[in-house]
């Protein structure tokens, strides 16, 4: 198992999801991140169903940095709950997972 993981997030729009996307990689509170362009989300808000075109952020990060990545993500977002969700990475490319922990910092 790596210490790498993944973390997905939403934005209402394309020139927020870079505003997040550049931050975090400044940061370096990430490693990389892509942007799906465009996705639809249909989801519950305040006991309603809402749909929304969204484009979808896919940020490789660490799992000591993932509590630092959700913090910077509500700052950044317009949402008023954001979507911060962490997957762990099984196993990949040692040097592209290496690549990944040396690119983000490991302290404040």
């Amino acid at each position: 198992m790596s210490d790498t993981r993944l973390v997905l997030t939403t934005a209402g729009s394309e020139a927020e999801a870079k505003k997040i996307a550049r931050a975090l990689v400044e940061r370096h509170l990430a490693a990389c991140v892509n942007i799906v362009p465009q996705i639809s989300s249909i989801y519950r808000w305040q006991g309603k169903v809402e749909e929304a075109q969204e484009w979808l952020l896919i940020m490789k990060t660490t799992a000591q940095a993932f509590e630092r990545v959700c913090d910077a993500v509500a700052e950044l977002h317009s949402y008023e709950l954001p979507e911060c969700i962490c997957l762990a990475i099984e196993d990949g490319s040692s040097n592209y997972l290496r690549w990944i922990e040396e690119s983000v910092a490991t302290t404040e």
